[in-house]
């Protein structure tokens, strides 16, 4: 299995920095990023293992996964912002003056991940297999936003 960005449930780093700064409401500069990216929902990876683990035509075979809709980071962030039923605060900024901010910073490789396209097709797995995500995007979200903010209510501050 070759997956691309895992989301859901207990996701850490970046994913779980994306979803509070929408979540705070904070303004994102991204309404520019025309980026494509796919993303795989965990009950998506899990059922590909099950069935890479099952099926007799997976054996020693490798397979790209994803949840079969790439999207750009700003179509990311309309998502997850719709997942947490928040409005979304992105606005347009010219990417290469965000570049040019963001080098000038020292972190050039988080615009080129933000701004960078990373595509796989899961063709392979779904012709040989016939496996197809049971989870689209918007369930992933909305299954990931929920945890989110189960997650945040359980933690107090003081």
């Amino acid at each position: 299995m070759r997956p691309p960005l895992v989301y859901g449930p207990g996701v850490k780093g970046n994913f779980i920095s994306l979803l509070a700064t929408i979540d705070k409401g904070m303004p994102l500069p991204l309404a520019g990023a025309h980026n494509a990216r796919s993303l795989l929902y965990v009950g998506n990876l899990v059922d590909a293992l099950i069935v890479c683990a099952t099926h007799p035509a997976a054996a020693g075979r490798t397979y790209l996964l994803s949840d079969g809709e790439d999207v750009s980071a700003a179509q990311l962030v309309e998502k997850v912002a719709e997942a947490l039923q928040r409005k979304s605060r992105s606005f347009y900024f010219p990417p290469v003056l965000l570049r040019a901010v963001v080098v000038i910073l020292g972190r050039a490789e988080q615009v080129d991940r933000l701004f960078g396209s990373l595509r796989v097709s899961d063709k392979k797995i779904r012709t040989e297999l016939g496996w197809s995500p049971p989870y689209t995007l918007e369930q992933g979200l909305r299954e990931t936003a929920d945890w989110y903010h189960h997650r945040r209510s359980r933690v107090q501050i003081f």
